[in-house]
């Protein structure tokens, strides 16, 4: 009898990773590798993958992974091959153009346009490549998109975020279809970043101190991406204890206090990475600081304690980071927001644990919910990064109208359309997301400005039908081939063996209509809303003649049990063995999953909850790749579908059922697949080309290829609010940030007592006619304030039955003099005065006025910046 021997596990007593060492004639690989532009640049990753096809597929397409697995004799044969060296010298070269050529940005200075030397652009999560998994969902893909496109344009951004040890998770799938996170350790000196370290070779470090007088220290890492430096805050550092060493463990996970300090370490410790960065390469000082969702807000306290250091008061330090800072929100629900228990603030910013000079009482005052319906006990960071900020933004206009009603409450008295949150639309980096040979065959007919002028897409005419179309089934191809590896490989972890699975081999098909979806799965993005009528669904997919594949892929939060019993529903429709071969659920959907599934489907479909979509991006993707879109008129699809490229999804607005309301418009989805999408798609002329498809296809290239770009949507960051922002910064000395803090305390002790006493009017008859002018007189107390600290407007328009002002103009009336007695104040000793003004009659129909007061000054962005407004 044979004994089995016990294997013994012997575990090594200390840990280090072996760089590797290239010969002098390839060293240049090592840049090429470290910069992350190869991940959007094909002729860099194509010469990678030519050194191995097999191991650059092995290495998951991983620069550094693929060097390190060959030997030091094998990288000596490729040094000594003199093509191979002249092609990897010519990327250096190409590389180091990318770098230090001037590009759109350096365009804009003028002798009378100073842009901002740098720009600070902080967020929790970055998606740059699925080789460094800092991402779970859309808020990173944007960010990584920012900073790419940033790039691009050469725009001087200097990203900030933490450096995660397991990222976000791995999905995979249980027997039963129940999603099931994987958190693989990852090893930075594996990764494609490197450690910011002192002159003298040390590691460079920052800390920020929690309650108790436990320092929380952090390695600070650096990702390339093109030009843009992205500064990683990494707390598994030595000396701290083991609390604190997993601040940075994963992403969105932990209790309440574990995500404040990874939101204290990005904030205060991100800052102090910069300041870091700026001495260790003596570069520029950032002048505008991006915040982007309110993670990152505690960045602006760190900031104001600087400046306090420096001699100023609190409130001239709030004034001067406000100046030079901008917030964007990216969630329309408040669910989405972070809260914090009012004492757990207390905690890390009373006493012993407060900064200097930031009294807890004013910090807790930035984070209050002070508007109607708010909760006293909680601490906002929305709230605090809006009021850190005086510019603000959401990322579509439907997103910004939301956020508008959102916050409403911290402008009262104000309209809608006057809150001072605007917007601009998200967008999505070509080079990262459209498949090359797309990219190859619109440069064959275009040109290569296909690549760098947006407006070039508009010329897709020019592109042949049959070429177009072969393309696209070669797209569609590749994501079956895809699909099918992924199923298999799901199927075996779930427990199948490999005899069980010869079906797999003819799942989808690339000639049939392919429709993807994968995001998310909130329960607001309606994974399952395509199953409210199982048997409908299963005719669509089984159609004789014209039918549909589904390709879906999306991950759940861990903590989310209702979302993953959405994924195990979809997940258990999809195992069925009567449609299995027409629809897949795909696991662990990232950044290479992504790359296939986007160009390769014909329809990308999103079907949330209006209005709680606040851009999503994945169907620019698609469109970007030849896909048409099939959704709910929400986010960016509700601004941009113009009837021609793609189909709008009815909604069921204003049935309060929500059952109802999903079966109304799931029956309004399958109508628009069967009567339209299909129909459309298989309608063949004699060559055997969807003509009437393919329009739409390039409709869709010259409509949307010009405004989905990241391109487009940093230039808008640059113009509309980095500029200004800086511009801002730059005037707020010490001194204008004393007169305008000085300022607004004093409208606000003194605004309870500005009223508006009277208002009349003269210069029209009891019949008014289209260009008569109508003389405005109003006397207004200003309860101490001098007229010069306010503005009196007259606000006129159509009224409604209920005598509300709608398509209301603005008017400002002019400072005449003091009214009342000789003295020229009222009974009760307050100041008097009259502003007048005319406004001419433009419009017919209903009219209306009334007067209001606001404060004025060349320090306020915005008339409701302070939020006080009295109206007559």
């Amino acid at each position: 009898m044979t004994r089995c021997r016990r294997v013994r596990t012997v575990r090594a007593i200390r840990r280090f990773t072996v760089r590797i060492v290239l010969p002098e004639p390839i060293e240049a690989l090592a840049e090429l590798a470290s910069n992350l532009r190869w991940s959007w640049h094909p002729p860099t990753l194509e010469l990678f993958a030519s050194l191995s096809p097999e191991r650059w597929e092995a290495a998951r397409r991983d620069p550094i992974a693929l060097l390190g697995a060959f030997s030091p004799e094998e990288l000596e044969a490729f040094a000594a091959d003199a093509q191979f060296v002249a092609r990897v010298e010519a990327a250096a070269a190409d590389l180091q153009a990318y770098l230090s050529e001037p590009r759109w940005y350096q365009s804009l200075a003028s002798p009378e346009v100073v842009m901002p030397e740098a720009i600070a652009y902080f967020s929790p999560e970055f998606g740059i490549t699925a080789v460094l998994p800092q991402y779970s969902g859309g808020l990173g893909i944007l960010a990584g998109d920012h900073l790419k496109s940033a790039s691009d344009l050469g725009v001087p951004i200097i990203g900030v975020g933490l450096l995660y040890q397991y990222g976000y998770f791995k999905q995979s799938l249980t027997r039963d279809g129940w999603q099931h996170e994987d958190y693989p350790v990852l090893d930075p000196n594996e990764l494609p970043i490197s450690l910011l370290r002192e002159d003298d070779g040390t590691p460079a470090i920052v800390t920020v101190d929690l309650p108790g007088g436990r320092p929380l220290t952090a390695h600070v890492w650096k990702a390339q991406v093109g030009r843009v430096p992205l500064l990683m805050l990494d707390s598994t550092y030595e000396g701290n204890d083991e609390v604190t060493r997993a601040v940075t463990d994963r992403l969105y996970g932990g209790t309440s206090e574990h995500r404040l300090h990874q939101e204290m370490l990005l904030g205060i410790g991100g800052v102090r990475a910069l300041r870091l960065w700026q001495r260790l390469t003596n570069g520029p000082r950032p002048e505008v600081y991006h915040t982007n969702e309110g993670h990152a807000g505690f960045l602006s306290l760190e900031r104001i304690r600087e400046l306090i250091g420096a001699g100023l008061s609190f409130d001239e330090a709030l004034e001067t980071v406000r100046s030079a800072t901008v917030f964007t929100t990216h969630t329309p629900v408040p669910a989405g927001i972070d809260r914090f228990e009012r004492d757990l603030i207390i905690s890390h910013f009373g006493g012993d644990s407060a900064l200097v000079g930031l009294p807890v009482e004013r910090v807790l005052a930035l984070g209050a919910e002070t508007y109607p319906g708010g909760d006293p006990t909680v601490f906002n960071m929305a709230i605090m990064g809006l009021r850190l900020a005086q510019r603000a933004n959401g990322v579509s206009q439907l997103h910004g109208e939301v956020s508008r009603g959102m916050f409403e409450g911290l402008w009262p008295g104000f309209d809608a359309p006057e809150i001072p949150i605007t917007s601009i639309t998200n967008g999505v980096h070509a080079p990262t997301w459209v498949d090359h040979r797309m990219i190859d065959l619109a440069e064959k007919h275009i040109g290569p400005q296909i690549t760098q002028e947006a407006k070039a897409w508009e010329e897709i005419d020019k592109v042949p039908a049959d070429e177009l179309w072969a393309v696209r089934r070669q797209l569609r191809s590749d994501l079956v081939d895809d699909a099918r590896r992924r199923v298999r490989s799901s199927w075996i972890k779930r427990g199948a063996s490999q005899a069980e699975l010869g079906w797999v081999d003819d799942i989808l098909d690339p000639d049939v209509l392919t429709i993807g979806f994968a995001r998310r799965v909130p329960t607001y993005k309606r994974l399952t809303l395509m199953l409210r009528d199982p048997d409908r669904l299963k005719a669509l997919l089984l159609h004789p003649t014209r039918p549909i594949q589904l390709v879906i892929a999306g991950k759940s939060h861990p903590a989310d049990e209702t979302g993953k019993r959405l994924i195990q529903q979809m997940v258990r429709f999809a195992d069925d063995p009567a449609v299995r071969a027409r629809i897949v659920f795909l696991p662990n959907y990232d950044i290479a999953m992504a790359q296939t599934l986007y160009p390769g489907c014909d329809v990308w479909l999103n079907n949330p909850l209006r209005p709680f979509e606040a851009c999503g991006t994945s169907g620019m993707k698609s469109a970007l790749n030849g896909g048409l879109n099939l959704s709910i008129l929400d986010g960016w699809w509700d601004e941009w579908y113009d009837g021609e490229n793609g189909w709008a999804i009815p909604t069921a607005d204003g049935v309060e059922n929500p059952d109802r309301r999903d079966d109304m418009e799931a029956s309004a989805l399958y109508e628009l697949l069967e009567n339209e999408v299909a129909p459309r798609f298989y309608d063949r002329d004699g060559d055997g080309l969807p003509q009437r498809w393919l329009e739409m296809v390039r409709h869709t290239f010259s409509s949307l290829g010009p405004k989905v770009l990241a391109s487009r949507m940093v230039a808008d960051y640059v113009r509309q609010l980095y500029a200004p922002a800086a511009g801002s910064g730059r005037i707020t000395t010490p001194e204008i940030a004393h007169g305008l803090a000085e300022f607004k305390s004093r409208v606000r002790s003194s605004w309870p007592g500005v009223r508006v006493e009277h208002v009349d009017s003269s210069g029209v008859s009891d019949s008014p006619q289209v260009g008569d002018e109508l003389q405005v007189r109003a006397v207004v107390s200003l309860g101490g304030l001098a007229p010069t600290d306010v503005q009196v407007q007259v606000v006129h328009g159509r009224v409604s039955p209920s005598d509300t002002i709608t398509d209301s103009v603005v008017q400002p009336l002019r400072f005449v003099s003091a009214a009342g007695a000789a003295d020229g104040h009222d009974g009760h000793g307050e100041a008097r005065y009259v502003f007048e003004g005319a406004l001419k009659l433009r419009r017919t129909g209903p009219f209306g006025y009334t007067v209001r007061v606001l404060p004025s000054h060349d320090g306020l962005v915005a008339p409701a910046e302070l939020g006080l407004v009295t109206n007559a």
